[in-house]
C-alpha cells in the first residue's frame, strides 16, 4: 500500500468524524490541494477544479512545485484559466492515493492501512470534502467550479449539496449519471483487479502486488479514453520491428498499438493504488444527480442553483458520450439557468480535454472572461 503525494501538496483536515453518504465515518481524514494566483480581498475570484479518477492536485506548476502538472497548458498566467485574474484551487479526490485520505491511508483507529475497511465511497462524499476545503480557505462563494470527467459528476454533486457555493459551472466531458456502457467497462476493470491472485482481497503488498490486474484495468481504460479515429490515425496497422517482438511468445505483442498500451499500463500500475482505483471507479457507477436532489436526473439538474453554466463534450467520446453533456445543459436550462452546450469535433475522445487545448482552451477562456466580478466571496 503506497501513497503518491506531489511535493507541492498542502493539506486541510476534514471534520472528525466525517460522515459518508452510504454510512460509516472517517476520523482524522484530510484533503490534499494546491493553489495558483492570489485571492482578492473580497474573495470573489476563486475557482475550484475537481478532477477525474487518477489525477492529483498538481494541475500545473506553481511556487511550491515547478514540475509540469496534468493540465499545464490550461492553467497559469495568461492561459485559459488565467491565474493573473483567478485564484485557483485544485483538490485531490477523497478516496485517492495522492494525498487525500483513501483506502491506502492509515486508519488512525488501527494504525494500519484502511484497505477494504474504508467506508463505501460516493461521489457525494468527494463533493462534501471539496466543499470543506473551499470553506476552510475562507471562500464564501466560488466564481466557478470546473469539473473534468469524474470531476464533472463531483461538481454537480457539490452544487446540489451546497447551494450557493458556486456562481457558475463548467462541466467538461462529465455526466449527471453513469450510463450502462460506462458501468460495464468499469465493472470489467474492477474484475480484472479482483481476479488477480495477488490482490488477496485487498491485502496485497508492494512486493506482492496485483500488477496483471492493474495492467488490464488500465488498458481497458485507455482504450475508452481515446477514439477509434485517433487509434487508426496514430498507429494504423504498423507492426513492431523484429527486435521489439518476443518470438518465443506466439501471442506476444505484434502491433505498435499493443506496445503503446503495454507501456502506458506499466507506467501507471505502480503509481496508483489498486484499492483506491476500485473505490473511485465504483463511486462513478453509483452516481445520479437525481439521487442527490430527489426525483429523476433531469429533475435533479433543474433544481440546481447557478447563474451560468457551460457543458463541453466531444463527438468522439465513447466513455462520457456527447448526449450526457447535452443532458446537463438541457436540464440546467429547464431550471432557468443560462446554460450552454458546446460539442467539439476533436478526434481524441474522452481525453481530449487534456491534450486538445487548441479547442478546449478558447471555450474555457471565453466563458471565464465573460464573468463579471462578484460583490463578495470570502467569509468574514
Amino acid at each position: 500500500m503506497t501513497e503518491f503525494i506531489p511535493p507541492g501538496s498542502r493539506f486541510i483536515d476534514l471534520p472528525s468524524p466525517f460522515a459518508m453518504k452510504r454510512g460509516g465515518v472517517l476520523h482524522g481524514a484530510r484533503m490534499a490541494y494546491e493553489t495558483w494566483g492570489a485571492l482578492d480581498a473580497d474573495g470573489g475570484n476563486a475557482i475550484l477544479i475537481v478532477t477525474g479518477l487518477s489525477p492529483d492536485a498538481h494541475a500545473a506548476s506553481n511556487a511550491d512545485d515547478a514540475t509540469p502538472g496534468w493540465w499545464e497548458p490550461m492553467l497559469g498566467p495568461g492561459k485559459p484559466i488565467d491565474t493573473d485574474r483567478w485564484f485557483v484551487v485544485c483538490v485531490n479526490s477523497l478516496g485517492s492515493c495522492k494525498g487525500s485520505t483513501g483506502p491506502a491511508s492509515i486508519d488512525p483507529g488501527t494504525g494500519e492501512a484502511y484497505r477494504l475497511a474504508f467506508p463505501e465511497l460516493s461521489i457525494e462524499d468527494g463533493a462534501d470534502a471539496a466543499a470543506h476545503v473551499v470553506a476552510a480557505l475562507g471562500i464564501e462563494r466560488l466564481a466557478c467550479v470546473i469539473g473534468n470527467s469524474m470531476g464533472g459528476m463531483t461538481a454537480l454533486a457539490l452544487i446540489a449539496r451546497h447551494p450557493g457555493l458556486a456562481r457558475t459551472h463548467i462541466n467538461i466531458c462529465g455526466a449527471a449519471r453513469a450510463l450502462p456502457f460506462s458501468i460495464a467497462i468499469r465493472s470489467l476493470q474492477r474484475e480484472a483487479i479482483r481476479l488477480d491472485p495477488m490482490w488477496h482481497n485487498g491485502a496485497y503488498t508492494d512486493d506482492a502486488y496485483p500488477e496483471s490486474g492493474m495492467r488490464m484495468a488500465r488498458k481497458l481504460g485507455v482504450i475508452t479514453y481515446r477514439s477509434a479515429l485517433e487509434w487508426d490515425g496514430r498507429f494504423g496497422r504498423v507492426r513492431l520491428d523484429s527486435d521489439r517482438r518476443d518470438d518465443e511468445d506466439p501471442f506476444g505483442l505484434e502491433f505498435e498499438v499493443e506496445s503503446y498500451l503495454e507501456g502506458h499500463a506499466r507506467r501507471f500500475v505502480r503509481r496508483f493504488d489498486p484499492n483506491c482505483y476500485l473505490y473511485l471507479s465504483r463511486s462513478m457507477d453509483w452516481f445520479d444527480i437525481g439521487e442527490s436532489c430527489g426525483g429523476g436526473t433531469e429533475a435533479g439538474l433543474a433544481k440546481l442553483q447557478l447563474e451560468r453554466a457551460l457543458a463541453i463534450g466531444v463527438q468522439t467520446d465513447i466513455l462520457f458520450p456527447l448526449q450526457q453533456q447535452q443532458q446537463i445543459a438541457d436540464g440546467l436550462r429547464a431550471g432557468g439557468i443560462d446554460a450552454a452546450f458546446l460539442p467539439l469535433e476533436s478526434p481524441q475522445g474522452h481525453d481530449a480535454f487534456l491534450v486538445d487545448i487548441a479547442r478546449f482552451g478558447p471555450a474555457v477562456a471565453d466563458f471565464l472572461a465573460a464573468l463579471p466580478p462578484a460583490p463578495t466571496g470570502r467569509a468574514g
